[in-house]
């Protein structure tokens, strides 16, 4: 683990308007360019070996939701937790700052973030256990940034500088809303590309959970109030201005009402592409790195 202290308070969140964060993204960390791209499915993730590259791809991203939750319950790594983290792949270190222990409200916050990281850890194990059944090495955890880039991701949504996730509970909670979206998109995005019915019904396993968990952080931060919803909106806003010309993504209010579940006209939930979260995770539109995963992600679709 790299760890500094980190002795910044939480930032008072600037509630810009949309224009003025879309600005802020254009001349920050995430620059919109090339989204003619967005919507094309990566080659890697086509041919031989498509299931375990997609399954892959999606245990970098358990690895990451893993660690944030596993570390602001227990103040450490999911190795401690017993789960391994070696495979494939250029393994890496978690940086985070020194103590990112979170402080609840109450004994019912605490439960919800222990659940969830319990999940997390649950869904890296299943997932390596599936690869080695079919044969196939699960990746290694890359190294994955838990520090810096939540400040940078922060500061293009427009919520000021030095944003800390384990400062506080909202904080933390708005981290949490910043995954919980990409990984159930991803993983419905990720469906058509699984011809293994087994590995699909497994995927479909893994969505529903992601999809409660990431029900239960918006109605945490919803009930947080007007901050708080006005900035995970800005988070939206975020994810929004690089994964494509629509405006899909949806915060925690719509038209002023409260909006639980992210849906289309049809009350269905809506899919991202490996290129769309990539771009959301390396903080840069087509990035091969950066981030999250500053070195990027292992396996064949990174």
């Amino acid at each position: 683990m790299s760890a500094q202290n980190d002795t910044t308070s939480a930032p008072t969140i600037n509630l810009l308007s949309r224009r003025s964060a879309l600005k802020t993204l254009g001349m920050g960390a995430i620059g919109i360019t090339a989204l003619r791209y967005m919507n094309t499915p990566l080659q890697a993730a086509t041919g031989p070996g498509q299931d375990a590259a997609v399954l892959n791809f999606a245990l970098n991203l358990e690895y990451l939701e893993a660690e944030y939750y596993t570390y602001a319950t227990k103040g450490h790594s999911i190795t401690a937790e017993g789960v391994a983290v070696n495979g494939a792949g250029t393994a890496g270190a978690v940086t985070i700052k020194a103590n990112p222990l979170v402080t609840f409200s109450s004994t019912a916050m605490r439960q919800h973030a222990e659940e969830i990281a319990e999940d997390e850890r649950a869904h890296v194990k299943f997932l390596r256990a599936a690869l080695a059944v079919a044969g196939v090495q699960p990746v290694a955890r890359p190294a994955i940034n838990l520090r810096e880039s939540f400040m940078d991701a922060a500061a293009a949504a427009g919520l000021g500088e030095g944003f800390d996730p384990f400062a506080n509970e909202t904080n933390f909670f708005l981290g949490a809303f910043i995954f919980e979206d990409v990984g159930v998109t991803a993983f419905k995005g990720a469906a058509p590309l699984i011809a293994n019915k087994t590995f699909l019904e497994a995927a479909a396993g893994i969505l529903a959970v992601e999809a409660y968990h990431a029900g239960v952080v918006r109605h945490i931060i919803y009930n947080k109030g007007a901050g708080a919803r006005t900035a995970a909106n800005k988070i939206s806003d975020l994810r929004d201005a690089v994964d494509g010309a629509a405006d899909t993504d949806q915060g925690v209010t719509k038209d002023g009402k409260a909006n639980m579940v992210p849906t289309d006209a049809n009350g269905l939930a809506f899919s991202r592409t490996p290129r769309q979260v990539l771009n959301i995770v390396y903080l840069g539109v087509n990035a091969t790195q950066g981030g999250f995963f500053p070195n990027g992600l292992n396996g064949a679709i990174k």
